[in-house]
């Protein structure tokens, strides 16, 4: 050992005194080139002196390091996969993939920003990582009580910075994944994004078939109001003057009216026949006269007209199921203007049903579909902390620190007191602590 090689007496260093064993330095001075021992031989040795201090100092760091490590809550990751959206097809979105199969990414996204397009895989992470899906989050989980804050700009940084949401430039699938102290409150978190996505997707879709499809739904609501006034104004004016077609009323009506004229004449002739031969007061001419009489009531009925024969006193008066000839056309008039704009109506509804259900059709079309690739799931396992990692890299800086300490301290009490390091030290000493910085004049042996 050096200390072993070290004589004793007294030893002049400059003017100062030395009582006891020279500094380490001198030591070094007076043994021949061989003898003198290299930095880390000097290391070595003085942690084998310290060896009871550095493994306590090893203990101890393992000690602190493993208590941090398990102080530190853990967190679990819950991961959802979404298939890239489908792409709605058209001219500038064919020119889009020939420009990008032939000139590859940097040129195929330059013409999407040329032509004012954006994919849609990029549109979905934007929408995921908005303020409206994060408020709704915030709100539907309740977590400012989890997170402990008050404000949602506080909870929206949180949940920020524990959500990535990622896209894959080559596959286009959209990864989800959440963070969460809790591994079931992780799942539900990236189940949430998912099932908001939904919605928001079909809420901000801004396609010409969701326009005319909304302009339809509004103009079909429309026609079906008129239609029924129309349609209810035609029942009521049928039910109040018992008409249901007058063309073909009318048509019934005349041919009616014609039997029973033909029926008068024929009556008329027998009554003058039989009146001529029997006279007046016969009973076969008292008969053939009130079946004279009541077919001229009834063809003045029909007709709407008020003959100059008409019904006798004692005979019931006939009930009209249906309007006369002479109330037909200024009914039928009224009747068909009712008809015929209910029939519009009819018509115009039909039609707009029939765009309003291929506008839909084109709607689904070009509203892009969510589809869940990786469902997202209950994490078995955390990933924060690495406690191993903590442990072994925490105790590792810790020994290092305190053997540096060790080291340095040591090279500091091998140093004359004439070095410069330690003049500047004891002068600074004296500027802050006037009265407590003297200056020795000798080393004491320890």
């Amino acid at each position: 050992m050096i200390s072993d090689l070290q004589p004793s007496g007294r030893y002049e260093a400059g003017s100062v005194r030395l009582d006891q064993a020279p500094p380490k330095a001198l030591t070094e001075l007076a043994l021949p080139p061989a003898w003198r021992p290299t930095r880390t031989l000097a290391a070595l040795s003085l942690l084998m002196q310290k060896r009871r201090l550095v493994l306590v100092l090893f203990v101890c760091g393992l000690v602190i390091c493993t208590a941090i490590a398990f102080l530190i809550p853990p967190r679990y990751e819950a991961v959802g996969r979404l298939m890239p959206p489908d792409q709605s097809s058209g001219m500038s979105a064919t020119m889009l993939s020939a420009l990008t199969a032939k000139a590859g990414d940097t040129v195929g996204s330059l013409a999407s920003d040329l032509l004012g397009m954006h994919t849609t895989g990029a549109t979905v992470v934007g929408i995921l990582g908005s303020r409206t899906v994060q408020d709704d989050l915030i709100n539907r989980f309740d977590l400012r009580s989890v997170y402990s804050v008050s404000r949602y700009e506080s909870a929206r940084k949180i949940l920020a910075s524990r959500t990535d949401i990622s896209e894959d430039r080559k596959s286009g699938i959209i990864t989800i994944k959440v963070k969460d102290r809790s591994p079931q409150r992780a799942a539900q978190l990236a189940r949430g994004y998912i099932d908001d996505l939904n919605g928001r997707v079909s809420q901000l879709t801004t396609s010409s078939a969701h326009r005319e499809r909304v302009f339809l739904e509004g103009r079909l609501a429309s026609i079906k109001q008129q239609l029924d006034e129309s349609t209810l104004l035609l029942s009521r004016f049928s039910s109040a003057n018992k008409t249901f077609d007058p063309q073909i009323e009318s048509k019934a009506m005349l041919e009616a009216a014609s039997t029973l004229q033909g029926q008068l004449i024929a009556a008329e002739s027998e009554l003058k026949g039989l009146e001529q031969i029997y006279g007046p007061q016969n009973a076969r001419v008292r008969a053939a006269a009130a079946k004279t009489a009541e077919l001229r009531a009834k063809l003045n009925t029909l007709s709407g007209s008020s003959g100059e024969e008409a019904a006798k006193p004692g005979q019931p008066a006939s009930i009209g199921l249906y309007p006369s000839l002479q109330q037909l056309p200024i009914l039928g008039n009224t009747y068909y203007d009712l008809a015929r704009q209910a029939k519009i109506n009819e018509a115009v509804y039909e039609a707009l049903t029939k765009q309003y259900e291929l506008a839909k059709v084109e709607e689904a079309k070009e509203v892009p579909t969510i589809k869940v690739l990786d469902d997202p799931i209950v994490p078995e396992r955390k990933v924060w902390p690495p406690r191993v990692l903590i442990i072994l890299l925490g105790t590792l800086v810790i020994f290092c620190i305190g053997v540096a300490y060790l080291i340095a301290r040591d090279n500091w009490e091998s140093l004359g007191v004439n070095h410069p390091y330690k003049q500047l030290v004891a002068e600074s000493r004296t500027i802050l602590m006037p009265g407590n910085g003297e200056r020795p004049s000798t080393i004491r042996k320890v």
